[in-house]
Protein backbone atom coordinates (compact mmCIF):
# COMPACT_ATOMS: atom_id res chain seq x y z
CA UNK A 1 0.00 0.00 0.00
CA UNK A 2 2.35 2.77 1.16
CA UNK A 3 4.89 1.57 -2.18
CA UNK A 4 2.31 2.21 -4.25
CA UNK A 5 1.59 5.34 -2.97
CA UNK A 6 5.08 6.11 -2.91
CA UNK A 7 5.19 5.08 -6.58
CA UNK A 8 2.95 7.43 -7.28
CA UNK A 9 4.50 10.26 -5.48
CA UNK A 10 8.01 9.68 -7.84
CA UNK A 11 5.66 8.74 -11.06
CA UNK A 12 6.14 11.59 -14.00
CA UNK A 13 2.51 10.75 -14.88
CA UNK A 14 -0.43 12.50 -13.40
CA UNK A 15 -1.92 10.80 -10.58
CA UNK A 16 -4.26 12.03 -7.29
CA UNK A 17 -1.17 11.53 -4.79
CA UNK A 18 0.87 12.80 -6.95
CA UNK A 19 -0.70 15.41 -7.51
CA UNK A 20 -1.67 16.45 -3.91
CA UNK A 21 1.91 15.87 -2.68
CA UNK A 22 3.41 18.18 -5.30
CA UNK A 23 0.80 21.06 -4.29
CA UNK A 24 1.38 20.77 -0.62
CA UNK A 25 5.49 20.65 -1.04
CA UNK A 26 4.93 24.08 -3.81
CA UNK A 27 2.83 25.65 -0.82
CA UNK A 28 5.52 24.98 1.64
CA UNK A 29 8.27 25.92 -0.49
CA UNK A 30 6.42 29.00 -1.41
CA UNK A 31 5.55 30.18 1.97
CA UNK A 32 9.28 30.02 3.39
CA UNK A 33 10.06 33.00 0.93
CA UNK A 34 7.10 34.28 1.79
CA UNK A 35 7.88 34.56 5.45
CA UNK A 36 11.39 36.09 4.39
CA UNK A 37 9.70 39.27 2.56
CA UNK A 38 7.13 39.84 5.08
CA UNK A 39 9.74 40.11 7.60
CA UNK A 40 11.37 42.57 5.56
CA UNK A 41 7.73 45.12 5.33
CA UNK A 42 7.02 43.64 1.70
CA UNK A 43 3.54 43.76 0.72
CA UNK A 44 4.22 40.45 -0.89
CA UNK A 45 4.09 38.03 2.00
CA UNK A 46 3.58 34.68 2.89
CA UNK A 47 0.09 33.99 1.23
CA UNK A 48 0.86 35.77 -1.98
CA UNK A 49 4.04 33.39 -2.30
CA UNK A 50 2.45 29.88 -1.69
CA UNK A 51 -0.41 30.90 -4.25
CA UNK A 52 2.02 31.58 -6.90
CA UNK A 53 3.97 28.61 -6.36
CA UNK A 54 1.00 26.35 -6.08
CA UNK A 55 -0.68 27.80 -9.29
CA UNK A 56 2.91 27.27 -10.84
CA UNK A 57 2.93 23.93 -10.03
CA UNK A 58 -0.79 23.08 -11.27
CA UNK A 59 -0.10 24.96 -14.44
CA UNK A 60 2.74 22.48 -14.84
CA UNK A 61 0.45 19.23 -13.77
CA UNK A 62 -2.19 20.38 -16.25
CA UNK A 63 0.65 20.72 -19.12
CA UNK A 64 1.34 17.09 -18.38
CA UNK A 65 -2.36 15.78 -18.02
CA UNK A 66 -3.85 17.14 -20.88
CA UNK A 67 -1.71 15.31 -23.54
CA UNK A 68 -1.72 12.85 -21.46
CA UNK A 69 -5.18 12.09 -20.49
CA UNK A 70 -6.81 13.85 -23.97
CA UNK A 71 -4.47 13.08 -26.73
CA UNK A 72 -2.92 9.59 -25.19
CA UNK A 73 0.27 11.16 -25.62
CA UNK A 74 3.58 10.25 -23.40
CA UNK A 75 5.80 12.61 -24.70
CA UNK A 76 3.59 15.73 -25.39
CA UNK A 77 4.14 19.19 -24.93
CA UNK A 78 3.87 20.11 -21.23
CA UNK A 79 5.85 23.30 -21.92
CA UNK A 80 2.87 25.03 -23.27
CA UNK A 81 1.11 25.99 -20.33
CA UNK A 82 3.69 26.12 -18.26
CA UNK A 83 5.85 28.47 -20.30
CA UNK A 84 3.07 31.01 -20.01
CA UNK A 85 3.45 31.11 -16.43
CA UNK A 86 6.74 32.59 -16.86
CA UNK A 87 6.05 35.30 -19.14
CA UNK A 88 2.81 35.98 -16.82
CA UNK A 89 3.73 36.20 -13.48
CA UNK A 90 5.84 39.20 -14.80
CA UNK A 91 2.44 41.57 -14.06
CA UNK A 92 2.80 40.28 -10.16
CA UNK A 93 5.98 41.11 -10.52
CA UNK A 94 5.48 44.72 -11.65
CA UNK A 95 3.12 44.88 -9.31
CA UNK A 96 5.25 44.55 -6.46
CA UNK A 97 7.10 46.83 -7.67
CA UNK A 98 6.72 50.38 -5.97
CA UNK A 99 7.96 53.64 -7.71
CA UNK A 100 8.80 56.71 -6.25
CA UNK A 101 10.50 59.54 -8.03
CA UNK A 102 13.77 59.40 -7.35
CA UNK A 103 14.04 55.41 -6.59
CA UNK A 104 12.55 52.15 -6.86
CA UNK A 105 11.62 49.36 -4.03
CA UNK A 106 10.09 46.02 -4.58
CA UNK A 107 12.63 44.50 -7.15
CA UNK A 108 14.24 41.90 -5.01
CA UNK A 109 10.24 40.80 -3.91
CA UNK A 110 9.42 40.82 -8.25
CA UNK A 111 12.81 38.74 -8.47
CA UNK A 112 11.54 36.23 -5.58
CA UNK A 113 7.98 36.24 -7.27
CA UNK A 114 9.85 34.90 -10.82
CA UNK A 115 11.68 32.24 -9.33
CA UNK A 116 8.65 31.20 -6.91
CA UNK A 117 6.75 30.64 -10.17
CA UNK A 118 9.74 28.51 -11.89
CA UNK A 119 9.77 26.67 -8.10
CA UNK A 120 6.51 25.62 -8.74
CA UNK A 121 6.61 24.64 -12.08
CA UNK A 122 9.47 22.50 -11.02
CA UNK A 123 7.66 20.53 -8.66
CA UNK A 124 4.81 20.10 -10.81
CA UNK A 125 7.44 18.51 -12.91
CA UNK A 126 8.54 16.43 -10.68
CA UNK A 127 11.66 18.07 -9.33
CA UNK A 128 11.53 17.76 -5.69
CA UNK A 129 15.40 18.07 -4.55
CA UNK A 130 16.30 20.35 -7.09
CA UNK A 131 12.74 22.67 -6.01
CA UNK A 132 14.10 22.33 -2.40
CA UNK A 133 17.60 23.03 -3.12
CA UNK A 134 16.36 26.07 -5.16
CA UNK A 135 14.20 27.02 -2.22
CA UNK A 136 17.09 27.01 0.34
CA UNK A 137 19.38 29.17 -2.10
CA UNK A 138 17.01 31.87 -2.11
CA UNK A 139 16.51 32.35 1.32
CA UNK A 140 20.43 32.43 1.36
CA UNK A 141 20.49 35.02 -1.05
CA UNK A 142 17.87 36.72 0.56
CA UNK A 143 19.15 37.03 4.38
CA UNK A 144 22.78 36.23 4.30
CA UNK A 145 23.83 38.28 1.21
CA UNK A 146 22.00 41.03 2.62
CA UNK A 147 23.96 40.49 5.55
CA UNK A 148 27.39 40.49 4.16
CA UNK A 149 26.18 43.61 2.40
CA UNK A 150 25.69 45.50 5.21
CA UNK A 151 28.72 44.34 7.48
CA UNK A 152 30.99 45.52 4.10
CA UNK A 153 28.81 48.74 3.75
CA UNK A 154 28.15 48.03 0.08
CA UNK A 155 24.34 49.52 0.00
CA UNK A 156 24.27 52.41 -1.84
CA UNK A 157 20.84 54.59 -1.79
CA UNK A 158 19.63 56.92 -4.14
CA UNK A 159 18.24 60.07 -2.24
CA UNK A 160 17.53 63.34 -2.83
CA UNK A 161 18.66 66.21 -0.35
CA UNK A 162 16.24 69.36 -0.83
CA UNK A 163 17.44 72.56 0.85
CA UNK A 164 15.57 75.79 1.02
CA UNK A 165 17.73 78.75 1.26
CA UNK A 166 16.61 82.53 2.37
CA UNK A 167 17.35 85.07 -0.67
CA UNK A 168 18.02 84.52 -4.73
CA UNK A 169 21.36 81.97 -4.11
CA UNK A 170 23.22 81.66 -7.26
CA UNK A 171 26.29 80.20 -6.19
CA UNK A 172 26.05 76.65 -4.56
CA UNK A 173 29.62 75.30 -4.84
CA UNK A 174 30.03 75.24 -1.08
CA UNK A 175 26.73 73.07 -0.56
CA UNK A 176 28.54 71.00 -3.31
CA UNK A 177 31.67 70.65 -1.85
CA UNK A 178 30.57 69.39 1.73
CA UNK A 179 27.73 67.01 -0.05
CA UNK A 180 30.54 65.44 -1.62
CA UNK A 181 33.03 65.68 1.12
CA UNK A 182 31.07 63.28 3.15
CA UNK A 183 31.19 60.47 0.75
CA UNK A 184 28.04 61.44 -1.11
CA UNK A 185 27.99 61.57 -5.12
CA UNK A 186 25.81 64.01 -6.19
CA UNK A 187 24.20 62.70 -9.85
CA UNK A 188 22.37 65.49 -10.47
CA UNK A 189 20.53 68.93 -9.22
CA UNK A 190 17.64 71.02 -9.85
CA UNK A 191 17.07 74.87 -8.23
CA UNK A 192 13.86 76.68 -7.89
CA UNK A 193 13.58 80.52 -7.32
CA UNK A 194 10.72 81.54 -5.32
CA UNK A 195 10.67 85.39 -5.96
CA UNK A 196 7.79 86.22 -4.36
CA UNK A 197 8.88 84.52 -1.29
CA UNK A 198 13.00 85.08 -2.14
CA UNK A 199 13.53 81.50 -1.57
CA UNK A 200 15.73 79.31 -3.24
CA UNK A 201 15.02 75.22 -3.29
CA UNK A 202 18.23 73.11 -4.47
CA UNK A 203 17.28 69.16 -4.99
CA UNK A 204 20.92 67.13 -5.10
CA UNK A 205 19.77 63.89 -6.26
CA UNK A 206 22.85 61.63 -4.79
CA UNK A 207 23.83 58.16 -4.08
CA UNK A 208 25.41 57.54 -0.53
CA UNK A 209 25.91 54.52 1.59
CA UNK A 210 23.79 53.85 4.80
CA UNK A 211 26.45 54.61 7.19
CA UNK A 212 26.55 58.84 6.23
CA UNK A 213 25.97 60.52 9.19
CA UNK A 214 23.01 62.61 7.85
CA UNK A 215 22.43 65.09 10.82
CA UNK A 216 25.97 65.87 10.84
CA UNK A 217 26.21 66.50 6.91
CA UNK A 218 23.06 68.75 7.60
CA UNK A 219 24.82 70.46 10.14
CA UNK A 220 27.59 71.26 8.04
CA UNK A 221 25.63 72.83 5.09
CA UNK A 222 23.31 75.13 7.63
CA UNK A 223 26.38 76.38 8.92
CA UNK A 224 27.70 77.13 5.36
CA UNK A 225 24.09 78.54 3.88
CA UNK A 226 21.56 80.43 5.33
CA UNK A 227 18.86 77.37 4.73
CA UNK A 228 15.79 77.75 6.30
CA UNK A 229 15.23 73.70 6.22
CA UNK A 230 17.33 70.44 5.14
CA UNK A 231 15.00 67.39 4.14
CA UNK A 232 16.51 63.72 2.78
CA UNK A 233 13.57 62.19 0.57
CA UNK A 234 12.63 60.12 -2.33
CA UNK A 235 10.78 62.49 -4.13
CA UNK A 236 11.54 65.20 -6.44
CA UNK A 237 9.97 68.46 -5.82
CA UNK A 238 9.93 71.10 -7.98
Amino acid sequence: MLQDIYNDIISPDVNLAGSITKLVLSLVLGAVIGIERRRKGQIAGLRTFALISMGATLAMLISIYIPQEYMGLKNGDPGRIAAQVVSGVGFLGAGAIIQMKGSVRGLTTAAGIWMTACIGLAVGAGMYLISIIATLLIIFILVNIERIELRHNFLWESKIIRIKVHGIVDNIQSMRDIIESSDVHISDEFMKYEYDNQLTIINFMVRSKSSIDVPVLFKQIKQSSNAVSITLTNELNM
